[in-house]
């Protein structure tokens, strides 16, 4: 079965509960079309790029799933369809990565060395 990962958007008056609560209403959509859901978490409200139906907050859900293409046509039908939701946004995978999602993981555990280290206040760099 194709797998996909799933991230939506809920509306910010709603509470933690009725927003995790979602989650489980749509990871049923799925399983009762077929489908499973591997993973999902719960990011919490987050402030938006830009404003979406004037609410500049909102609900963030992430889910990893294993379903036939129809199973997520039918909860992507039923998430546009639903008041509280304002985005859903569906990718096709090849695999599903291990643990959780960067958003999951602490600021500390994201690879810093990329960006090089940084001197110390009041020290130059060498100029290459």
């Amino acid at each position: 079965m194709p797998l996909y990962e799933h991230v939506l958007i809920a509306r910010q008056d709603l509470s933690n509960a009725q927003a995790e609560g979602l989650i489980e209403h749509f990871s049923a959509v799925l399983a009762d079309n077929g489908g499973a859901v591997v993973m999902s978490e719960y990011w919490g409200v987050k402030t938006m790029a830009y404003k979406i139906n004037k609410n500049r907050k909102g609900h963030y859900a992430f889910l990893r799933t294993n379903a036939p293409a129809a199973a997520v046509l039918e909860m992507e039908r039923l998430a546009r369809l639903h008041d509280d939701v304002m985005r859903v946004l569906t990718i096709k995978v090849d695999a599903h990565e291990e643990g959780p999602s960067v958003q999951m993981q602490k600021r500390d555990e994201r690879d810093r060395g990329e960006r090089g280290d940084r001197p110390e206040r009041g020290e130059r760099r060498e100029r290459r």
